[in-house]
């Protein structure tokens, strides 16, 4: 049994993408410090924000409601990562991994959001 939310194993893979998109980021264009750069960097931390969120809500819907905006937000990071690998920023190999992890999370979110 859970004692806490930081016990979530997507909680915390969720957290380990954050910190590998606030990395990749750092390379990319300094023009882009107000555009995707803050856009991605928001969206990755809005995932693990809303899986504890959630977490300590009232109700089963709640949390639910919550998963669904964290799945919500993983995809804009997806989306993002894409934009910007075909744009040529930041480093590629660090983007892809960065994409593995968001990929790992949506199957994760998937499954919880389906076992509740």
């Amino acid at each position: 049994m859970l004692e806490s939310y930081r016990d979530l194993k997507v909680r915390q893979r969720a957290i380990e993408m954050t910190l590998a998109i606030y990395r990749a980021t750092t390379g990319f264009p300094k023009e882009e410090l107000f555009g995707l750069t803050t856009q991605i960097r928001r969206a990755g931390v809005s995932v693990a924000s809303n899986i504890a969120e959630g977490y300590g809500r009232n109700s089963r819907g709640e949390y639910k409601q919550f998963l669904g905006m964290a799945r919500g937000s993983n995809l804009e990071v997806q989306t993002q990562l894409f934009i910007a690998t075909e744009l040529d920023y930041g480093n590629p190999s660090s983007l892809k991994a960065t994409e593995s992890l968001s990929t790992e999370v949506e199957r994760m979110l998937n499954s919880l959001i389906a076992k509740l």
